[in-house]
Parts: C-alpha cells; sequence; structure tokens
C-alpha cells in the first residue's frame, strides 16, 4: 500500500467575507486570494484551516471580524470551479463550530505582531500560524483539534 509520509499538520487562516465561507463550507472547499493555486499548493491533507471574516458580504457588508469556520484539508488534488473566474480550491472536511470574534483574543494572539494595527495580519488573504494560536482559535470556536492541540 502506497501511503503518503506522514506530515505533522500545519495550521492556516484564511480570509474570505462570511457569504463566501458560508459557499465554501456547503461546497467543501477551501479558497483563498481570489482562487489563486499558489497558496493551496502550499496545503498538505491533513493541516487544518480556519477561516476569518471581516465582513458579512464581500461587498458593502457589514464589519463581522471573526473566524467563522475551521476544518481540515482532504487529500485530493486540487481543482478549478466552473465559475466565471474558474478560481482554484481545495477539499476540505470542515468541522460544526461556533463562530467567534477575533477582539477578545487579540492579546493572546501570537502572530499578530501589532496589537494595535492587528487588521495587518489578515491584508494579503491567508496566512500560516503556530500550533498554540490555532488551538486558541479553535478553543473559542467551541471546537476540538483532533491532534488535541494545548491551548
Amino acid at each position: 500500500m502506497n501511503e503518503p509520509p506522514h506530515h505533522e499538520p500545519r495550521y492556516w487562516i484564511a480570509v474570505a467575507s462570511l457569504d463566501e465561507v458560508e459557499a465554501a463550507v456547503a461546497g467543501g472547499y477551501v479558497e483563498v486570494s481570489h482562487g489563486k493555486a499558489g497558496p493551496l499548493e502550499r496545503m498538505r491533507p491533513g493541516d487544518r484551516v480556519a477561516f476569518y471574516s471581516p465582513r458579512t458580504r464581500s461587498s458593502g457588508g457589514e464589519a463581522l471580524q471573526s473566524f467563522t469556520a475551521l476544518g481540515e484539508v482532504v487529500d485530493a488534488p486540487l481543482f478549478q470551479a466552473a465559475a466565471a473566474h474558474q478560481p482554484f480550491r481545495r477539499a476540505v472536511r470542515w468541522q460544526g463550530v461556533t463562530p467567534a470574534p477575533v477582539r477578545p483574543m487579540l492579546e493572546a494572539l501570537e502572530f499578530i505582531r501589532n496589537k494595535r494595527h492587528w487588521g495587518a495580519a489578515f491584508r494579503f488573504g491567508y496566512l500560516r500560524v503556530g500550533r498554540g494560536d490555532f488551538a486558541r482559535i479553535a478553543a473559542a470556536m467551541e471546537c476540538a483539534l483532533e491532534d488535541e492541540v494545548a491551548a
């Protein structure tokens, strides 16, 4: 049997409005940076991903500033959606979570270096974070990670 080599999961945050997150969760995928393939190629099966939603809708939505979804990257190739701009997507097994506002976590999250201008951490549309930060986010979302990351 050819099994892929085991690796420690890596942890990612993808940025998208709540309406885009809801579509991704319903479709079982993650899409980042307007459908670019590059960021998704860095993700491996078993990696964890959380969505951060700054707004409720991509155009004119209300401020939300919350983590809104959390899941695990599935062992499947990238694929392109049949949408007009043919975005690249990666399959994710999403878990049931409770959305969690970012503001109460700001001081504890290490990837947010500048607590005053904390939104800058999300400006590129995706980022890799450490285990501890991801565990804090998962705990705030009332979700236990399968590998029992300590918060």
